[in-house]
């Protein structure tokens, strides 16, 4: 699987699973929690999700350092994962490698 082998590719990676978990968490057990009272699909996969969130900002944080971001590119980036569907945003606009290089 070519998408793993550069740090880049580990970072789309993340990014894509950082997404789904936020949104599994936004739009599954939020109302399970909340319309169900059913608190612990929320307990498993907020953890699931805080795991994730603070690796995407390490890999991020990372990759900046690295490959010499502007500091513009990290900051979106690292706004991008609060936001639903933001990691998704920033794969298609920030993650993908460009012919430059960047």
């Amino acid at each position: 699987m070519d998408l793993i082998k550069t740090q880049l590719g580990r970072l789309r990676l993340l990014a894509f699973i950082e997404g789904i978990s936020f949104l599994v968490i936004l739009f599954v057990t939020m109302p399970l929690k909340y319309a169900f009272h059913m608190p612990a699909p929320n307990k498993i996969f907020g953890l699931v999700h805080g795991l994730l969130f603070v690796l995407y900002v390490f890999a991020v944080i990372q990759i900046w350092i690295e490959q010499r971001w502007k500091m513009q590119k990290m900051i979106l980036a690292l706004v991008a994962s609060i936001i639903p569907f933001g990691t998704f945003w920033a794969d298609k606009k920030l993650f993908r490698p460009t012919e430059s290089g960047e």
